[in-house]
Parts: C-alpha cells; sequence; structure tokens
C-alpha cells in the first residue's frame, strides 16, 4: 500500500497485549480471516491460474515510479493495517509489479514455475518451523535430512546399496549438505578442498585456527589457484574472496567451439604452473555442468582423469544440470560426474522447488570433517547435529520439501520434464535456424541456447566486410539485440534474457546475444514462435540498414 493511504487504515489499531495475543495465534477477525482463505485457497488449488490473472510478465511501471511509493523508513509504534488490508495489498498493489515466472512466455531465466503443490509443501514446513541445525529444534526431521541427501548422493555417485545403508544414517560420516543456494555450495566444496590440502602438520595445527599465511609456511607454498572455464559462474570467485584465496587466483581457462573447457589448454595450464610455479597449489579445478550462459557441459570425464593424475580436487558445478542425472535419456551428457570430488545442485532450478535451496556433494563420506564447528550451547562434540558441518547455523528443513516432491514426482516425473526442456530448446533452435533474420550463437546441450537477430543480408555483409567494417556492423547488431530485449521486455507479454558472449569471430567486439532457457513443461513450440513473431516485428522498429 503506498505511503498516502495508510493514515486511514490504521486510526483504531494499537500494539497492546490483548491484540498482540490473537495476532499471534489466529486471524485478528472474520473479515482478515475471509479474505486469506479467498486468495490462499485459489493460490493453494489454482496457484497458475492466480498467477496469470495478477501478476504480469515484468512490472508496467518503471522502476523509478515504483521506488517513488516507498520512501518511508520509520516503522510505526502502533500497527499500520489488518492482516486483511495486508493480504489486500500484497495481491492488488505487489503482485501487479512482480514478475510472473510462472508463465510459459517467461524464457528468459532460470527461475521459472514451480508444480502447486510446492506452495502446499512450503507451508507445512514454514508452519512446522524446524531448525536442521541441531537435532533438538528438528528430531526426525534431521534423520529424513540424512535420508534425502543419501538418495541424491546415489544419483550422483551410485556406489551401492552396501555403501548407502552404511552412511545413510551414520553419525561419523556425512555425504553432503544442504544449503541456501548454489552459491553457498561452491564455497562449500572449495572450502572443504582448502582444508583438505591444507591439512595440520609439524606443529602447524590447521588454516581454520592460523589462518592462511601459516598454512602456506607450513605447506611451503606461495599462493593457491582453482582453475576453472571462463564460463563459469562468478559464486567461484566470491568462494575465493571470501576463503582469501583471490579473486584473481581463479584462472580461466579457453573455451572450444562448442563452448566446452577445452581440454589442451586445460592440461597445458596445469603442466606450465607446475614447472613455472612450484610454490602455486592448484587448489581445485572447476567442471561446468550446465553453464549460466550456455547451457553447456564441460568434458566432466576427461577433467576427472586429468585432475586424479594431478591429485586436484576435481569440483563440478551442476547447479544447472545436475537433475539431467535423473533422465535415461540424457545422463549421458554427464558423464564423468561420477568421478568428481564434490558437486553442486541447487534444489530451486531443475529440482522445481521454491527459493531457495542448494546442495552439496562429496565423494569421501569422511571429508567434511574437515570443516567440523562446535559450540556448547549448539552441535557439541559426539553429537549429530547437521549444523556441525555445515557453513549455515538456522536454516529452513528444505529437505523434507525435496523428500516430499520426490515421492510426488518419481524419478521418471523429474526425468519427463527434463527430457521436455532439452527436446523444446533442440526445437526451439530448429525454428531459429528456419528464420533468415535469426543466427544461432550456441546450440543447446541441454536446455538453454543463444541466438541473435542478425538478417542474412547483414550475415552476408559481414563475411565480406574486412576488420574494421565488421567491428562497426557487429556493435550495431549489439545495439539492435539490447534495443529488441529491452522492448519485447516493456511491452509485457513475453521474455527472453540477453547476456554478451566475449569475442565476435574475428573482431575484438564482444556478441550481445539473447538467451532462452526452457525448463517450463507449458512452454511449446507455439509459444516459441509467438516469441519469435513478436521479436521479427520489434526488430522492424529497431534495425536500421547497414552498409553494404
Amino acid at each position: 500500500m503506498a505511503d498516502n493511504t495508510l493514515q486511514s487504515s490504521k486510526k483504531n489499531l494499537v500494539a497492546d497485549w490483548d491484540r498482540l495475543a490473537k495476532v499471534f495465534i489466529r486471524p485478528e477477525d472474520d473479515a482478515s480471516r475471509a479474505t486469506l482463505i479467498k486468495y490462499m485457497e485459489r493460490i493453494l488449488f489454482g496457484l497458475h491460474d492466480f498467477l496469470k490473472t495478477h501478476v504480469g510478465i515484468t512490472e508496467a511501471k518503471s522502476l523509478g515510479e515504483l521506488s517513488k511509493n516507498y520512501m518511508r523508513t520509520d516503522i510505526n509504534e502502533d500497527p499500520e493495517k489488518k492482516l486483511a488490508d495486508v493480504i489486500a495489498c500484497l495481491i492488488r498493489e505487489i503482485a501487479p509489479h512482480a514478475v510472473n515466472v510462472a508463465s510459459p512466455y517467461f524464457v528468459g531465466h532460470m527461475t521459472s514455475a514451480i508444480p502447486f503443490f510446492m506452495v502446499h509443501l512450503k507451508t507445512i514446513v514454514a508452519a512446522l518451523n524446524q531448525n536442521p541445525v541441531k537435532l533438538e529444534t528438528s528430531k526426525v526431521v534431521s534423520i529424513i535430512e540424512k535420508q534425502v541427501i543419501a538418495k541424491i548422493h546415489r544419483i550422483v555417485y551410485d556406489f551401492g546399496e552396501e555403501f548407502y545403508l552404511a552412511h545413510v544414517q551414520n553419525t561419523e560420516t556425512t555425504l553432503g549438505v544442504f544449503t541456501e543456494g548454489g552459491t553457498t555450495a561452491n564455497l562449500t566444496a572449495l572450502w572443504v578442498a582448502r582444508n583438505a590440502r591444507l591439512f595440520p602438520k609439524n606443529g602447524f595445527t590447521g588454516i581454520e585456527r592460523e589462518g592462511i599465511p601459516a598454512a602456506y609456511r607450513a605447506h611451503g607454498i606461495d599462493r593457491c589457484v582453482i582453475l576453472a572455464s571462463r564460463l563459469v559462474h562468478y559464486s567461484l570467485r566470491k568462494a575465493a574472496g571470501i576463503l582469501g584465496i583471490g579473486n584473481d587466483n581463479v584462472i580461466p581457462i579457453d573455451i572450444d567451439s562448442a563452448c566446452r573447457m577445452d581440454m589442451e589448454a586445460f592440461e597445458n595450464t596445469i603442466e606450465k604452473i607446475k614447472s613455472e610455479s612450484p610454490e602455486t597449489c592448484i587448489l581445485a579445478a572447476v567442471g561446468i555442468a550446465g553453464a549460466t550462459e550456455t547451457g553447456t557441459v564441460d568434458p566432466l570425464d576427461q577433467m576427472a582423469d586429468i585432475c586424479r593424475r594431478h591429485k586436484i580436487h576435481f569440483h563440478v558445478d551442476a547447479a544447472w544440470g545436475g537433475p539431467t542425472l535423473l533422465s535415461k535419456k540424457y545422463k549421458h551428457l554427464l558423464a564423468g560426474i561420477e568421478k568428481s570430488d564434490s558437486v553442486t545442485i541447487d534444489g530451486h532450478k531443475q529440482f522445481y522447488m521454491p527459493m531457495s535451496c542448494g546442495m552439496v556433494y562429496f565423494r569421501d563420506p569422511h571429508i567434511l570433517n574437515v570443516i567440523a564447528y562446535y559450540a556448547n550451547y549448539v552441535n557439541r562434540r559426539g553429537s549429530v547435529d547437521l549444523g556441525i558441518k555445515a557453513l549455515s547455523g538456522s536454516r529452513e528443513a528444505n529437505s523434507l520439501i525435496l523428500d516430499c516432491a520426490l515421492k510426488i514426482m518419481g524419478s521418471h516425473g523429474y526425468a519427463l520434464l527434463i527430457d521436455h526442456g532439452i527436446e523444446t530448446a533442440a526445437g526451439f533452435a530448429e525454428e531459429i535456424r528456419r528464420r533468415p533474420d535469426f543466427e544461432i550463437i550456441t546450440d543447446p546441450v541441454l536446455n538453454i541456447l543463444t541466438y541473435r537477430y542478425c538478417p542474412k543480408k547483414t550475415r552476408d555483409a559481414l563475411a565480406r566486410a574486412g576488420k574494421e567494417k565488421k567491428c562497426r556492423i557487429s556493435r550495431q547488431l549489439n545495439r539492435a539485440n539490447r534495443d529488441l530485449q529491452r522492448l519485447q521486455r516493456e511491452a509485457g507479454y513475453s521474455f527472453v534474457s540477453r547476456t554478451t558472449l566475449q569475442n565476435s569471430p574475428g573482431c575484438e567486439e564482444d556478441t550481445v546475444v539473447l538467451r532462452a532457457v526452457i525448463m517450463n513443461p507449458m512452454t511449446d513450440m507455439k509459444v516459441l514462435r509467438e516469441i519469435l513473431d513478436e521479436q521479427e516485428n520489434i526488430a522492424k522498429q529497431v534495425w536500421t540498414s547497414v552498409e553494404e
């Protein structure tokens, strides 16, 4: 509710114990109850119809206009609104300016529709308010979490029944941990890799106690580096900064024509570091299973073999692509992931969970001991509290949501969603190729692809042009594609995202591309053709002819 409408709604509201007790336990009155039931019934049993009615693809107003309604920074001593007014405000004034990520026409980001039952599960988990940091605040939930972790670990590593019976409820071993998202999961994996590599020795009691300088002295090194494709997610640079390794020591490895890490460049980099910088420790190498920009998958099998040969911790960022392992048709695209030392997977991506849920899994059930923390009031020594071996303290019991979702969907249900996304993306790529005004930039491997508006006449001009003219045309194309994406977003009917890929062929100019992410099961070829039709119409408004 905008600031100028608050006064009339708060005249008779007072913060006292009588009202507080009522608000804390149940809605204040019948009107609040009726409003809550009215909207919650629609959300719980007709989620996507509700979103279609109340939420647009993007906001009709600019952020500048919207921000003017949210300038107050004081908090009233007495209540401003009743529950009914708060709910009405959310539906009528907030929702229309949010983004309907559930729309089948929203194909621009990795945040998409969730099954309607996820809202039910989220509501129940919020109501239970369990905290898996400690058994005293979660009890059976912690036991279920260990089971869920073992189930996903088995999808990744598939060590066999005997291994999982030995570890699923083992209080001395840990197969993985839940986190708030992929960023925290990647950080956890590299934290473990750092501590395992810079282990206690010869009077050095460990990096967690003594810090980076003492660890480097004890191990006779002067820096640590992480090797990763230049398409790696920026969370790896964050992790390097937090862990004291330094952003500049995340060394980008060139990619091949298919946007996968170049294996020759990878091995050459390792050999060069070892021969020219013997006091440099290669802490970890990171393979991508579903690059954020292009959806591509690094050669994980080859990377694993190289890392094993050089005794390098091999981490796979499968935040996006991990659930592909549930598809019998396409799990081969992630071949080699089972050789990794650690794997990140996001629940709120292709497990279709609500925000936010990340997970990280480890090949060695004992390796998480290197980051164990204890405290007398929580996570005591000898306890089995899940917070002992995790970055997070208190957190939501997301494992309950994933556990229930796996039971509702089954592995085959998830496989159907994965298969749909991959096959629809392939169909979209073929449709783009059929249209002379568009050009595929990166083919889909999973369910992400990039393309751009580039009429055939312009492509022919680029092929004939010298370097200077090629750069000039590329700049015009970049501007046209930026304008096209912006105008389509502002029109509010559909949405694709855009990104910039390095270096156009034969030119120093980077390439602005349109990026499509196909994960909504309601997105079909009819929807995608309409999106392309709209882009063709917009492009006619923003494109100026190029000098031939």
